[in-house]
């Protein structure tokens, strides 16, 4: 690869980890005007419009029942259960935190893939997995004010509703890469989404009182659409297809400092002390978790 390519990866890799850490701060902003499924539904239309002229250009999927059925059944995962869980817990716990949970997603792919599918790991992994866990339950019970079901404490279950599902999802689509390209898969999930969400969008979308939302809610949306759905996609596959996944998936441990760093800016965000140590030890348990000599 020349330089020229390389830094172009480097590039397209560093704009999708500045594009899904600020996500999650955006999506804070966009909560304030917006229901969770008005929110998602909006940012899905925009994407799948986008991606529906993008796969009349590359291609569709065969759309037999055969292809469709397990691409629908990965959509329901991600981005139907995953978003839903992400979005609606958002509203409950920080964005800072919500990117550090999230970022365990490697974790729980490894474990699955060692239960389900007998994947053989290093010890380091495996005491990887075992550390996540201490660094998780210090960023859920480790901040002030978390006594019950309806505050922080929801939002985190939810949070790790989402990790679970978009794992599942990564443990699902290790066989479709062989059948369909990541566009087609990418493209038929956001399609999916879309129409997921629009019976909720239908039901919850009398809720939203159009003179209070703001510019700042109405431009979150758009960002979230333009930046985290289309543009940030685009960038990580184009990095995917010039170094290999895990050098790739490295960098994506840089989101919760990209989110922090947002919401402290924006929303005032702040972690405990002892959230910020489960911080710092949920992203060393990521890398040894995935952690594999040359």
């Amino acid at each position: 690869m020349s330089e020229k390519q390389t830094l172009l990866t480097y590039i397209a890799l560093t704009m999708s980890v500045l594009f899904w850490g600020l996500s999650f701060v955006a999506t804070k902003i966009a909560l304030q005007s917006f229901p969770p499924f008005c929110l998602i539904f909006y940012r899905f239309l925009g994407a799948s419009i986008f991606f529906t002229f993008l796969l009349m250009r590359t291609g569709f999927p065969p759309l037999t029942w055969k292809n469709i059925k397990p691409l629908l059944l990965v959509a329901i995962f991600q981005p139907g259960l995953y978003f839903s869980f992400e979005t609606i817990g958002l509203q409950y716990s920080s964005a800072t935190k919500v990117s550090l949970i999230i970022s365990t997603i490697p974790i729980v792919v490894l474990f699955l893939s060692i239960v389900f599918l007998r994947e053989r790991v290093r010890i380091v992994n495996i005491i990887g997995i075992a550390i996540s866990m201490l660094g998780v339950a210090l960023l859920v019970f480790g901040g002030q004010n978390i006594q019950s079901l309806q505050g922080e404490l929801l939002g985190d279950l939810l949070i790790l509703g989402a990790v679970f599902s978009a794992s599942i999802y990564m443990i699902m689509t290790r066989k479709l890469g062989a059948v369909f390209s990541p566009i087609q898969i990418t493209g038929m999930q956001i399609i999916f989404g879309a129409i997921f969400f629009f019976p909720a969008f239908l039901f919850t979308s009398p809720q939203i009182e159009w003179d209070t939302v703001t510019t700042e809610a109405i431009a979150a949306v758009i960002g979230l659409t333009v930046f985290s759905t289309i543009g940030a996609f685009l960038c990580y596959n184009y990095a995917l297809t010039k170094i290999p996944a895990a050098r790739a998936a490295v960098c994506l441990n840089g989101i919760p400092l990209i989110t922090a760093f947002g919401a402290w800016v924006v929303l005032g965000e702040k972690l405990s002390v002892m959230q910020l140590a489960g911080g710092i030890i949920v992203i060393s348990a990521v890398y040894l978790a995935n952690y594999s000599p040359r």
